[in-house]
């Protein structure tokens, strides 16, 4: 009984050291497609504001055209839609950066565990080159 429980012991240490690099990629966010996903949904976000934000701008100059905006109200209201629409446009900046490093993290983890899951080509076995090696040369 005793000789059981340190080989369960045993099997059991043997099977966390196996798995530790595993478990450490999985929580390192090395490649977090969740991340990726928030991060598109974030570009998503901030393209449907910077839109919105045209819009403002564009009808801004149309109530100034037809007369609605006088100079002065839309010089004023001109330059914080402008300034705001900057301000969405560096953040778009930032989260357009981020999400292709995410894509490209992603794309490499992809790779790496496709190469992993590949076979490896069998080696050619010691007793068959041994005995290629030890037969003679046919006479011509």
């Amino acid at each position: 009984m005793t000789e059981f429980l340190i080989v369960l012991l045993v099997l059991a240490a043997l099977a966390v050291f196996v798995t530790g690099p595993l478990r450490r990629q999985r929580n390192s966010g090395v490649a977090d497609p969740e991340g990726a996903l928030t991060a598109e949904r974030d570009v998503q976000d901030l393209e449907a504001a910077r839109d919105a934000k045209y819009r403002e701008i564009r009808d801004a100059e149309l109530d100034h055209g037809t007369g609605k905006l006088s100079d002065a109200d839309w010089r004023d209201l001109d330059r914080t839609l402008r300034a705001e629409a900057i301000e969405v446009l560096k953040a778009l900046d930032r989260a357009t950066a981020e999400l292709r490093r995410r894509r490209e993290e992603v794309q490499a983890l992809t790779e790496l565990s496709e190469f992993a899951a590949e076979p490896a080509e069998p080696a050619e076995p010691a007793a068959a080159r041994a005995n290629a090696e030890q037969l003679p040369s046919q006479p011509r």
